[in-house]
C-alpha cells in the first residue's frame, strides 16, 4: 500500500476532491498538510494524519517545518502526492520536503470515473 500526501488549503471544492481521492483507494496512511484554519474545520478520519503548518512562512521555513513533521511518517520509498488544493509556494515547499525525506513522488488525481490515476 502507498501513503497519500495532500494539501488542504483554500480553493472552492478542493477539499471535496482530496476527500474523494482519499476514499477511492486503500491507502496505507493519509497525510494531510494544512494550517490552523484547516485544523479548526477538519476532523481526521481513522487513517488520516493531520500535519499543521504555517502557510504564511517563507518557502524555506515552510519546507523545513513540513520536513521535520513528516520525515518519520514516511516509511516507504515513494508517496502518492495530490496538489489539487493550495498554491505554488505550498506545493514547492511540500515537494522539496518530500524529496528531502528521500522518497520518490507519484502525482495522483481522480479520473472522470472516480478511479485513481497517475498524472
Amino acid at each position: 500500500m502507498t501513503i497519500l500526501v495532500s494539501v488542504l488549503s483554500t480553493g472552492k471544492g478542493t477539499w471535496g476532491r482530496v476527500f474523494a481521492l482519499s476514499r477511492a483507494f486503500e491507502w496505507k496512511k493519509i497525510i494531510l498538510i494544512g494550517d490552523s484554519f484547516v485544523k479548526q474545520r477538519f476532523t481526521p478520519g481513522p487513517n488520516d494524519v493531520f500535519v499543521e503548518v504555517d502557510f504564511s512562512k517563507e518557502i524555506i521555513g515552510l519546507k523545513k517545518d513540513i520536513y521535520e513533521k513528516v520525515n518519520e511518517m514516511i516509511d516507504y520509498p515513494e508517496v502518492a502526492l495530490n496538489i489539487c488544493s493550495g498554491e505554488g509556494k505550498i506545493h514547492a515547499a511540500l515537494i522539496s520536503a518530500l524529496l528531502s525525506c528521500g522518497c520518490a513522488i507519484r502525482f495522483v488525481e481522480l479520473d472522470n470515473e472516480g478511479k485513481v490515476i497517475e498524472v
